[in-house]
């Protein structure tokens, strides 16, 4: 499977049954999802073309994918349900023709084994560890002390920063307005946000808690974690560098 550049996406079979469904209809269940690594954030589910229950109509046109190339892009139909150009298909790709991709938000919901997932797939080699701490970490914006903990709990995730999640009753919070954001992660649950209010100035989003994380994360519930890439944060007393990441 290659895109006009000649780079190859990294494939990989994944051993999880995967399924897919539309407004509660089945539209693909599978026991041979490939992995492939359209960026080397985390991988998309390609799935064998057998398996699709629903049916794949072609619209005509084409999508590039990164790394993968052109496709041929299909509405998925199941039952009088209609997801517009949700599926993709490669006839031309020599290394795998048979696959489809499936566009991962245009159905409701997806299931590895018997557990839903969010956002994207479960990355096989990213790990997540929460550990605790006693690093004095202190946490500035526009040279205002906003937090200051000697209790963090340190989330390493595969290919982030560190990510210090502090008790609440070590902000000022007095500091803080809650926020419209909401984020998924396929590791840790459903984010939400504060805004810091600095001055006169308002700093968007740039906390967040997990009130209900997933069960492997569950040590992070009611902690508040900020942006490195945003903030001024000092660690037993050394600023450290700000990080570049996709969320710089």
């Amino acid at each position: 499977m290659t895109d006009n550049t000649g780079e190859q996406p990294r494939i990989q079979r994944s051993p999880k049954r995967v399924r897919a469904y539309l407004r509660g209809r089945l539209v693909a269940d599978t026991r041979g999802p490939m992995l492939v690594w359209e960026h080397p954030y985390y991988p998309t589910y390609y799935l064998p073309a057998e398996d699709v229950k629903a049916t794949l109509r072609p619209t005509g046109e084409t999508r590039h994918i990164d790394r993968v190339g052109d496709g041929d892009v299909h509405d998925v139909l199941v039952d009088g349900t209609v997801a517009e150009g949700a599926a993709v298909r490669f006839p031309d790709s020599s290394a795998a023709p048979n696959l489809v991709r499936l566009e991962w938000g245009a159905l409701d919901e997806w299931f590895e084994e018997d557990e839903p997932v969010y956002v994207h797939p479960r990355d096989p080699y990213k790990r997540v560890d929460v550990l605790a701490s006693s690093r004095h970490v202190t946490v500035r914006i526009g040279g205002v002390v906003v937090a200051d903990s000697h209790r963090p709990l340190v989330l390493f995730e595969t290919g982030l920063p560190p990510r210090y999640y502090l008790p609440l009753t070590d902000l000022r919070t007095d500091l803080l307005r809650p926020s419209d954001r909401r984020t998924q992660c396929p590791y840790k649950g459903t984010a939400t946000y504060w805004n810091a209010m600095i001055d006169g100035t308002e700093h968007a989003d740039i906390v967040w808690t997990y009130r209900a994380p997933f069960p492997e994360s569950q040590k992070i519930a009611g902690l508040a974690c900020f942006y490195d890439e945003r903030v001024e944060i000092t660690i037993d007393g050394e600023l450290q560098e700000q990080p570049r990441t996709p969320f710089s």
